[in-house]
């Protein structure tokens, strides 16, 4: 029985990341793709007024290695921390629909309920930084 509960969950691994393998190798095409013809068919026309930056429809002001506040900074950190932490629920959800529809514990007798739990756990931690985060005053624009 131990065998055929290890060999389901090895053979649902391969299986549930093959689409995402080939989204990503069609956007990496796709884009290959663009850049190539875009280079190729656009217009090769350069000069002062061209290559200047374009931001927004706006003439350009100062100069663009001004400093910045260490706010701007401090919330794309958090917004890398809370975004990474889909990465760590990607493989999670599959595992966790496998063991709540089969009923069946993976392997080392991880059930639907601990998995629960460790998913619970985690995004409390991620909770719990949000809120620091806020205490904090990060969120403040003033």
């Amino acid at each position: 029985m131990q065998e055929v509960v290890l060999a389901q969950a090895v053979s649902l691994a391969p299986r549930s990341y093959a689409p995402i393998l080939v989204l990503i190798l069609l956007v990496m095409a796709l884009v290959a793709g663009i850049l190539i013809l875009t280079h190729v068919l656009g217009p090769k026309r350069h000069g002062r007024v061209k290559d200047d930056t374009y931001e927004a429809g706006m003439p350009p002001v100062g100069d663009a290695r001004r400093r910045f506040k260490v706010q701007f900074y401090i919330v794309a950190m958090l917004f890398l921390l809370f975004d990474v932490e889909v990465v760590f629920m990607w493989p999670w959800a599959p595992l966790f629909h496998h063991t709540s529809v089969t009923g069946q514990a993976l392997p080392g007798g991880f059930d639907k309920t601990f998995l629960l739990v460790e998913m619970a756990v985690f995004l409390a931690i991620l909770l719990v930084g949000y809120v620091y985060a806020w205490k904090k005053g990060v969120f403040r624009w003033n």
